[in-house]
């Protein structure tokens, strides 16, 4: 009993001691902010160690390295091990091994390879320090929404002009071809997203070069798409591509040619659905259940659409809905070139210019918007924003105009010999 009070009266002077000694004042980069504002830091020393061995200064760049890790990243680390110590020692671990390859006067190459995998490390730190907040879900989810939705109404209205014309034609004999070519298109669509996955685990380059490439495709194509449904606005000029497409095949009168055209009337939208997703899912890190909330919702979105065209037979406003999904397409091109840039940056394929003045989003933000505060990110994106500027204005104002005085007729005194 004795020895139990004793324990009980040390126990509370030893609360009451602590509770009157001062707290140590929290070292810098302890909290979650202060340690994203460190790995920016970090970031930053990394392109300097980069830059010091392309020119041969190893001691330099070891200084560069050691001074990156010891007076940043070791601030990162107090609340980043609560988070995952795993991913804190992978870290430690990296650092340690660039400094020793710098120390034995490893090749370039090698160094530079290193770096550029510990620059991936560093974004996987920022994600797991950042909250992913509301906007950054909110446009990934819209984005994934808009991808499936635009593709998915577009092979809607294109078969649903196929087998509409067919009808009307009393040509329903044709209709199975047709059929079976979109059957196939869906086979080969599910193909190639299992391919495309396939290809970035085989091919020998880093997981950034291979999604900046990735998204520089996708964003010729929606550049491209963006035109296309420009000139197919309106519910007649569907009519009149997708009849011209189908008349063709008729006149060749071979089974074969009917089965393309289903094909390809899908496959197309296909295939730049299956290369969109891959984009958006290796920009969307951390952010994936967003991206496959926006699929769902967008599958049951185009399941009402095929309802109101197939089985109450009602018109969609075409032009209203392709003047939305043009300006949603432009935004989403905007973002994945911003994103793909950056891609290229880390894996050293682009020059750096940070913008040290500009305004630095949070790490989801970024992903989800494309801006990164970097010369060569935020010049890509004003371009081709201007480009879609100029594209509008010409299309909405010039063209117009210039359309209605070709259309008005000659006066009589223009048409009196002088």
């Amino acid at each position: 009993m004795r020895r139990l009070l004793v324990l009980i009266v040390g126990a509370l002077a030893a609360l009451a001691l602590l509770s009157v000694i001062p707290a140590a004042p929290a070292a810098a980069g302890t909290s979650r902010d202060g340690a994203i504002e460190q790995v920016q830091r970090v970031r930053i020393s990394i392109d300097l160690t980069l830059t010091l061995i392309k020119q041969g200064r190893s001691a330099e760049a070891f200084d560069a390295a050691a001074n990156g890790y010891l007076k940043h990243f070791e601030l990162v680390e107090v609340p980043l091990r609560i988070i995952d110590n795993a991913l804190t020692i992978d870290a430690e671990g990296r650092f340690a091994d660039i400094r020793q390859l710098i120390r034995d006067r490893a090749p370039i190459d090698v160094i530079r390879d290193r770096l550029v995998e510990l620059r991936g490390v560093l974004d996987s730190i920022e994600r797991k320090l950042t909250a992913t907040g509301a906007a950054a879900p909110a446009l990934i989810f819209g984005q994934s929404f808009l991808i499936i939705f635009r593709e998915g109404f577009e092979v809607v209205l294109l078969v649903s002009i196929l087998l509409g014309y067919l009808e009307a034609a009393r040509s329903t004999a044709l209709i199975k071809p047709i059929l079976i070519g979109i059957g196939l298109a869906g086979v080969a669509t599910v193909l190639t997203v299992v391919l495309l996955r396939l290809l970035f685990q085989s091919l020998p380059f880093s997981i950034e070069v291979l999604e900046g490439i990735t998204a520089m495709v996708a964003v010729v194509m929606l550049f491209y798409v963006s035109f296309w449904l420009v000139a197919r606005m309106e519910h007649k000029r569907w009519m009149e591509f997708v009849r011209a497409r189908l008349w063709s095949a008729v006149s060749l009168g071979s089974t074969a040619s009917l089965v393309l055209v289903g094909f390809t009337a899908v496959y197309r939208e296909g295939f730049e659905t299956a290369l969109f997703y891959q984009a958006l899912w290796s920009f969307g890190s951390g952010l994936g259940s967003w991206v496959l909330a926006g699929l769902a919702a967008g599958l049951v979105a185009l399941t009402g659409v095929a309802v109101v065209i197939f089985r109450l037979g009602r018109r969609v406003p075409v032009k209203r809905f392709m003047s939305i999904a043009v300006t949603c397409v432009m935004i989403t091109s905007v973002t994945f070139l911003g994103n793909a840039v950056h891609a290229l940056q880390a894996g050293d394929l682009v020059a750096y210019h940070r913008l040290d003045n500009w305004p630095r989003l949070p790490i989801f933000l970024s992903q989800a918007t494309g801006y990164w505060p970097t010369l060569q990110s935020v010049a890509a994106q004003i371009g081709l924003s201007s480009i879609y500027i100029l594209g509008a204005v010409y299309m909405l104002a010039i063209k117009p105009r210039r359309d209605r005085r070709a259309a008005k007729p000659s006066s009589p005194s223009s048409l009196v010999p002088a």
